[in-house]
């Protein structure tokens, strides 16, 4: 199973949100590709980056610094996601090295162009459904639709997305712990892997996840945890390498 550590951006500089809400960010280090660099020392076998400025603009808003990350790891498995909203910036962020692309908003306001785009790009699109109470947030979780999370989730599994990231973003960087039930229930609902995020806070959390793992979850992200200390990332990643997972080995 995989710890995928997060790298959100915000103006340059890598920062955490709590419950997604820009006004309330704590910066923890103002060299991206240092705090790559980090984690890829540390075990880390993908990176998960987040675009916060991206999210909110609804485009690219921190490329050069994710081009500058792929660039400097060409080895590391590199997810991506804030204002996908085009095939042209799928293309970019593929052509720099980055592996896969998640998509978000769009992915709920427009779903015809999910099916697209996993048709011009097979196995590289992701799709994040970031939800609260088991409805569907968009817009950086500014807005809360009328969406059934796992209802779009299984939609987003016939039109051939790779996997699903799962946030309960009541839990998001509030160091409260994972939503095991609603994650685990996702990922029975689905036949491709789920990433679980939002929550994971110490290695209980990963131990917790690890008995779960062969239900169908690739990995759990986690950021504020390993930035803040309560998580020991090289500790958490040896523990999930013990995982069974049946869409990683």
């Amino acid at each position: 199973m995989l710890v995928i550590p997060a790298i959100d951006l915000k103006d340059g500089q890598c920062v955490r949100l709590r419950q997604g809400r820009m006004d309330d960010d704590t910066v923890f280090s103002d060299d991206p590709v240092a705090t790559a660099g980090r984690w890829v020392e540390a075990g880390a076998k993908r990176l998960h980056i987040v675009d916060l400025n991206g999210a909110f603009e609804g485009k690219p808003m921190n490329a050069q610094i994710i081009h500058r990350i792929a660039e400097a790891y060409p080895d590391l498995s590199i997810q991506i996601g804030g204002g996908i909203r085009d095939e042209e910036t799928i293309e970019t962020y593929l052509n720099a090295g980055v592996e896969f692309v998640i998509i978000g908003t769009k992915a709920v306001t427009a779903p015809h162009f999910v099916s697209e785009v996993c048709v011009e790009f097979p196995g590289h699109i992701i799709v994040g459904l970031d939800a609260k109470e088991g409805k569907v947030a968009i817009d950086g979780w500014s807005k809360l639709s009328h969406h059934d999370v796992i209802d779009l989730a299984q939609n987003f599994e016939q039109n051939g997305v790779s996997a699903i990231v799962y946030t309960d973003i009541s839990r998001d960087g509030m160091m409260q712990g994972l939503n095991m039930e609603a994650t685990v229930k996702m990922a029975q609902a689905i036949h491709i892997p789920v990433i679980a995020s939002g929550g994971v806070t110490t290695i209980d959390d990963i131990k917790a996840l690890c008995e779960v793992a062969d239900e169908g979850i690739l990995g759990a992200i986690t950021g504020r945890a390993i930035y803040e200390g309560t998580l020991d990332f090289a500790q958490a990643q040896s523990l999930a390498d013990g995982c069974g997972s049946k869409y990683f080995v």
